[in-house]
């Protein structure tokens, strides 16, 4: 036998490599054989419970990476929960309905050159959100995520439509929905309205005109303004096709106005804007003296500029002094406040824009605008262009320039949307009610804003930004002009009278839980409506609505619809968890149908992240040609690479995405992959049960490492309670990667590799070995369920796959002995001394470039001092132990004068072991082999081999 045979090297079947896309799938299929989420399930049924309420993603594509983050996230929390011993019950769930999957159906559609009733429609995109179910279904589990399959819920199921009406009922009967013309996103290319949740905010380019509002002379005689020239009142504006709904122009009543003479016309500005509007239309003027205040302007009958009707002066306190000219363009038909100021005033609320987003052939429009759309694709709007040219031929058009800003975006067309009057249903928002309860309610934002500060917020800033979404959005606009969805329920008689009544909703409500919502477009009125008694004293003929409901409310429903429903699942829910842009979506409307139906909001506590972005800041999507799907990302590097990025970003903010960033991942991975492996090679042949040793039995290094442990231990526990999983990972590869791998492991070698098995300081180092790597399973296995399960198998079997599972262990806990004070402050000591170590290693070092050592195990060190200098007094205390915790053969501790230490260091006397490498006195002989070896040596193999066995 060669002395290189008798060392105990470490010894594991756990592979360095993880080919993790080729081994995560079997695994997959073993949890599945195992029935891990029943399995998971049963073993905490007496738990306390934990229940995250799974917002539902849209089935109209693959799983987008950002979605990947949300669904990894959700899993590791829960994984951590369940092992912390909650009963955590998961239902995912499937937003089935709304445009984004009819945007894509119809597209389809189009370009087949098909044209399908509304019924067949519904059918194709059933079939499509179906399909998807199935393949986002697959790509979630691909990713690790455990969950009850088996009973999801998807919102185009007919009992879950069902409770979607009925969440609707609660609204009507609370006298909170009504019917009115107003002002709405409006999505020309999709030809529906859309709620705030649907836009998002791009750059845009606009152009900014200065047009002039003509006064006739009798008109400003009457108000003492000037009649020596002809007088103009100057508006500025960014939406030119607006200007044919012009029906007024709006002034601050506390804003003082000036007259700007050019020499050829007066023209009527704010005074605080005089100069601006001065210097951006290159104009010479002189100032009119007299200022009037904007009230004194009141019911000023300017003229429309290129239309016959007047366009009086009303007062708006929205008018600001910030941009433009103080006097602000009002079409009641265009936008909200230009609508509220309509509706005081008693304007019509005038829209002469088709639902394609072209001008109707109307006659108080010019005959050259009809037809002409105000779409604009690729910055080019004709309806722009056209006023433009009517300005420039009437004389009314002052300036143009181009001006960027934000402006609301389709999420779905990516087109900017208009503002549009039409006739829509909206739930009011700030109207008394009397809530489920019987409670009298000043209003449901008032509700609201109240039930936000029952609400934990995570991170607390979430709080502002919904309470900023709730004070700030106008009455929520329901309706949609869109086939897929749940239809409104309600019927229009001859005089074009709207019937909306809750007990006729929940009939048809059960209707639908049998049948499916297909039956709104199966059956005329008078079938839908034979067996309903609230609906018998309406009047005859009625015809149903073509409306369908706000997908918000389909999810926004899934609360009462899943939480209440589901004996497994509580109400309210632990925890909601989605991405930031959820305050002005799903958290609003399921808070909105919360209060409508129970009074109360839905979720316990709520955790927002952010968004996946590329290394410059961009929100990575399907537009810029790089890789944005899950799928695309676990076929290069494995799901267990995706969980591991996940959790070590501080998901709060926004997360980068990039190459180098999986690259830095991948190191990280690698390094706890290396440190497992590590720890079970050095295991190998040791039972727990049988081998571990007690405290008695540690030398210093294991109460340093161990009480190492229950610290890092405490602090992954308490940041992950915090959902703080990037501190978590953070100490754990600090753990592993320094305390572990630079420090403890680099000094058991020696002891681990040369003593005898079963020799106590072996057993010592194993036993805490042990403890280690089961607490580093046990905290990674949220994150790693792949690896650390793969590893766990090993631990336990030998083997790749057990019946057992990491993910049936509670969460680890740690020795109260590790968190003594003889442990702590052994561990401060140990620290103290590997502090020190870092100067000896610059001798040795040194030493070694001179060539006269190769390893520092080659080397001895003397290091002289008075008692009092320095840390002798602690190396002294642990002078036994200084030659393993230096890792070299021999440490000389010699008493001097002076009180700063000094060290020396040399090639250590003696002779080098061949089988330990170190620098003994002598070496003596062994039965069996040619070589001599030190005396430690000797005794490790006869201690590991009988006589004759050698």
């Amino acid at each position: 036998m060669q002395l290189k045979d008798t060392l105990n090297l470490p010894q594991t079947d756990f592979p360095m490599r993880a080919s993790l896309t080729t081994r995560e799938p079997a695994r997959l299929a073993h949890w599945k054989s195992l029935d891990l989420y029943r399995r998971i399930q049963k073993q905490n049924a007496a738990g306390t419970p934990f229940v995250l309420h799974d917002g539902p993603p849209f089935t109209n594509g693959d799983v987008h990476i950002g979605t990947a983050l949300n669904k990894l996230l959700k899993d590791t929390v829960l994984r951590h929960r369940t092992m912390r011993g909650y009963r955590t019950p998961y239902v995912p769930g499937w937003d089935c309905h709304g445009l984004p999957i009819e945007h894509k159906v119809s597209k389809k559609l189009r370009a087949e050159k098909k044209t399908l009733s509304a019924a067949e429609l519904r059918a194709e995109c059933a079939a499509f959100s179906a399909g998807y179910i199935e393949t986002q279904r697959a790509q979630f589990q691909r990713l690790g995520v455990l969950a009850d399959w088996e009973h999801e819920y998807k919102t185009m199921n007919p009992a879950f439509e069902a409770d979607i009406l009925r969440a609707f009922a609660e609204f009507v009967e609370r006298g909170l929905v009504y019917r009115s013309k107003k002002p709405v996103y409006w999505s020309i290319p999709c030809e529906t309205a859309l709620a705030e949740a649907e836009i998002e905010y791009k750059d845009h380019v606009s152009p900014s005109i200065y047009v002039k509002f003509p006064v006739p002379a009798t008109e400003a005689k009457k108000f003492r303004l000037p009649t020596d020239q002809p007088l103009s009142i100057v508006i500025w504006t960014t939406t030119p096709w607006t200007l044919p709904a012009n029906l007024a122009i709006a002034v601050h009543p506390n804003v003082s106005y000036r007259v700007l003479n050019t020499g050829t016309e007066n023209l009527l500005v704010a005074e605080p804007l005089a100069a601006t509007v001065i210097t951006v239309c290159n104009l010479t003027v002189t100032f009119v003296p007299e200022i009037f205040a904007g009230r004194q302007l009141e019911h000023l009958q300017a003229r429309h500029p290129f239309i016959d009707r007047a366009s009086p002066v009303v007062l708006a306190e929205y008018v600001t002094t910030d941009t433009g000219t103080g006097c602000v363009h009002t079409a009641p038909g265009h936008g909200l406040e230009d609508y509220q100021t309509g509706i005081k005033y008693g304007l019509e609320i005038y829209c002469p824009i088709n639902d394609q987003g072209r001008y109707i052939d109307d006659a108080k429009v010019p005959a050259e605008l009809a037809g002409v759309s105000v779409l604009e694709i690729n910055g080019k709007c004709p309806a722009n262009d056209k006023v433009l040219e009517i300005l420039t031929q009437k004389g009314a058009l002052l300036h143009r320039e181009d001006f960027r800003h934000q402006y609301p975006h389709c999420w779905r067309s990516k087109t900017p949307v208009i503002f549009r009057a039409m006739d829509q249903w909206f739930v009011a928002l700030d109207k008394p009610f009397t809530d489920a309860q019987g409670r009298a309610q000043a209003s449901m934002r008032l509700l609201a804003q109240s039930a936000i500060g029952n609400v934990k917020w995570v991170p607390a800033t979430g709080e502002n930004r919904i309470r900023g979404a709730v004070e700030s959005r106008p009455d929520w606009c329901i309706s949609r002009q869109r086939a897929w969805g749940v239809p409104i329920p309600a019927f229009f008689d001859e005089q074009g009278g709207a019937h909306l009544d809750a007990g006729v909703i929940r009939t048809l409500a059960d209707k639908f839980e049998k049948q499916g919502s297909n039956l709104w477009f199966e059956q005329d009125s008078e079938k839908l409506l034979e067996d309903v008694p609230a609906a018998k004293n309406w009047s005859r003929p009625l015809k149903k609505s073509t409306d369908t409901l706000d997908v918000w409310i389909d999810s926004g429903s899934s609360h009462f619809a899943v939480l209440r429903r589901n004996p497994e699942l509580t109400w309210p829910a632990d925890l909601y968890l989605e991405g930031s842009d959820q305050h002005r979506g799903w958290f609003q409307s399921s808070l909105w149908t919360a209060l409508a139906t129970n009074g109360a909001p839905p979720y316990r506590t709520v955790l927002t992240h952010g968004f996946v972005v590329d290394e410059s800041g961009r929100k990575i999507s399907k537009s810029d040609g790089k890789p944005q799907t899950a799928d695309d990302y676990v076929k290069k590097y494995g799901a267990d690479l995706i969980r591991l990025w996940v959790a070590s970003e501080d998901f709060r903010h926004d997360i980068t995405l990039s190459e180098n960033i999986f690259t830095q991942v991948s190191n990280t991975y690698r390094g706890l992959r290396n440190t497992l492996m590590y720890q079970l090679g050095n295991l190998a042949g040791f039972d727990a049960s049988r081998d571990a040793v007690g405290p008695e039995h540690f030398t210093p290094l294991e109460k340093w490492v161990l009480h190492k442990l229950h610290v890092l231990v405490n602090e992954v526990t308490v940041a992950f309670e915090a959902y703080d999983f990037h501190l978590g990972i953070k100490a754990i590869d600090h753990f592993v990667s320094v305390t572990l791998s630079r420090q403890y492991h680099s000094i058991l070698k020696d002891r681990l590799y040369t003593f005898a098995p079963s020799w106590p300081e072996r057993r010592a180092a194993q036993t805490a070995m042990h403890a280690i790597l089961r607490a580093l399973l046990g905290m990674l296995a949220p994150v790693l369920p792949f690896t650390t399960d793969e590893a766990w198998s090993h631990l336990t079997t030998g083997a790749d796959l057990a019946e057992d599972s990491i993910h049936l262990q509670p969460w680890p806990q740690t020795d109260p002995a590790w968190a003594t004070p003889d442990f702590a402050k052994t561990a401060t000591d140990i620290d103290d001394i590997l502090k020190f170590r870092e100067r000896v290693y610059e001798k040795l070092e040194a030493l070694s470039q001179q060539k006269l050592i190769g390893k520092f195990l080659d080397g001895q060190v003397t290091i002289t001092g008075s008692e009092q200098a320095e840390v002798m007094p602690l190396l002294r205390r642990y002078a036994d132990d200084l030659p393993e915790l230096l890792i070299v053969s021999q440490v000389h501790l010699a008493a001097g004068a002076n009180d700063a230490l000094e060290i020396a260091v040399a090639p250590a006397a003696g002779l080098r072991c061949p089988r330990s490498w170190r620098w003994v006195p002598e070496l003596v002989e062994v039965p069996g082999f040619e070589e001599k070896v030190s005396p430690r040596d000797r005794a490790a193999l006869l201690a590991k081999y009988a006589p004759q066995n050698i």
